[in-house]
């Protein structure tokens, strides 16, 4: 039985419960006032059968599709919190209720209730906060139960870190070249909010949005399934913040992790607030080949420059050449002598002759 017919039955038996509680209390105000009885008790159950049929939902089936929806979404380490925080906040109650309830009147019988309210919220919210402390005493057990002849080995525990991946990195997909050179060795953590504003932009009515939202899911998945490092999805939130960028900048203030990213604002935010920033065009810049004034190098001019006879070319890497007298040699591969080299919010800029 679904809870669509679930939902049915509740409100039919709200129905009849309300209709009896009104006919009761349309008694009782027939009798203090000294009006009808009749009329007041047909009166007050009609609105007590409409207040059932109406609100019974909003107290049974409403709440229960809610807490079914978030806990179907709960990733299985933060399902095992809040388990055993409610079952260690009840036992903890239990404990309580006997001395509790020797309270005077009205006390005895509303402090166990609170108790109990009070005990599992403390346990939920301090397991969820250690819910990865407690996932490995679990492990531990679990190991040790089954190996219990075994003779204890020494382990050197490493703490682990992480490198947050903001949206656009995601969607730039350079930092799945990156992660194949080896040079990363961190593990890349993508948190939910993160995962979420991608499958926003994915389901956008802009088709540019919309396809830059697919990529960067692409981009997610090969990132787990053909990388050289981990890369994980964790699902973690900050109830201080409400945008992404926020929330990114300070949930890597709390883990002492560095961001990657390519947006501007967001770095020059989270360097304000004293968090280090992986620029992936940074380090484009920085891998780029070096030249010096004097040097030459080969280069194809595929355009008119903005000045009067000038040619512009471009390097494998994207490195912009601006050849002086080189209009004529458009579409041809030239040797040019480099002789000036700027480096600019844009990239680096080699000026060169023929």
């Amino acid at each position: 039985m679904g809870f669509v017919s679930f939902e049915f039955l509740f409100r039919i038996i709200g129905a009849i419960v309300g209709t009896i509680g009104g006919g009761m209390f349309g008694s009782w105000l027939a009798e203090s006032v000294g009006i009808s009885a009749e009329a007041s008790v047909v009166v007050m159950g009609l609105v007590g059968f409409l207040a059932g049929l109406i609100l019974t939902p909003y107290l049974t089936t409403r709440p229960l599709r809610f807490i079914a929806r978030r806990l179907s979404s709960m990733s299985p380490d933060r399902l095992t919190a809040v388990i055993a925080g409610l079952f260690l906040g009840l036992v903890a109650a239990a404990l309580l209720t006997l001395p509790l309830s020797l309270l005077p009147t009205p006390f005895g019988q509303i402090a166990p209730l609170i108790a109990a309210i009070v005990f599992c919220y403390l346990s939920i919210v301090i397991l969820i906060a250690r819910r990865e402390d407690l996932q490995a005493f679990i492990s531990n057990f679990r190991s040790a139960g089954q190996n219990v002849a075994a003779p204890p080995t020494p382990i050197i525990k490493q703490e682990e870190t992480f490198i947050l991946l903001d949206t656009s990195v995601i969607i730039d997909g350079r930092i799945v070249d990156i992660s194949r050179t080896g040079f990363l060795r961190d593990t890349l953590l993508v948190p939910n909010f993160i995962l979420f504003e991608l499958q926003h932009i994915a389901d956008s009515a802009d088709p540019l949005r919309r396809n830059r939202g697919r990529r960067g899911l692409e981009i997610l998945a090969e990132l787990q399934n053909e990388a050289l490092i981990r890369t994980e999805i964790r699902d973690i939130d900050v109830s201080e913040a409400r945008e992404a960028d926020t929330k990114l900048v300070a949930l890597a203030r709390h883990l002492r992790s560095p961001i990657m990213t390519n947006d501007y604002n967001l770095n020059r935010v989270a360097e304000i607030q004293g968090v280090t920033v992986l620029n992936v065009n940074d380090l484009a810049n920085a891998v780029k080949a070096v030249f010096l004034p004097g040097e030459t190098l080969a280069v194809k001019i595929i355009q008119q420059g903005r000045e009067t006879d000038q040619g512009v070319g471009y390097l494998e890497d994207g490195t912009m050449v601006v050849v002086e007298n080189g209009s004529h040699l458009i579409d041809t591969n030239a040797q040019v002598t480099v002789t000036k080299v700027l480096q600019t919010t844009a990239g680096r800029m080699i000026f060169a002759k023929t």
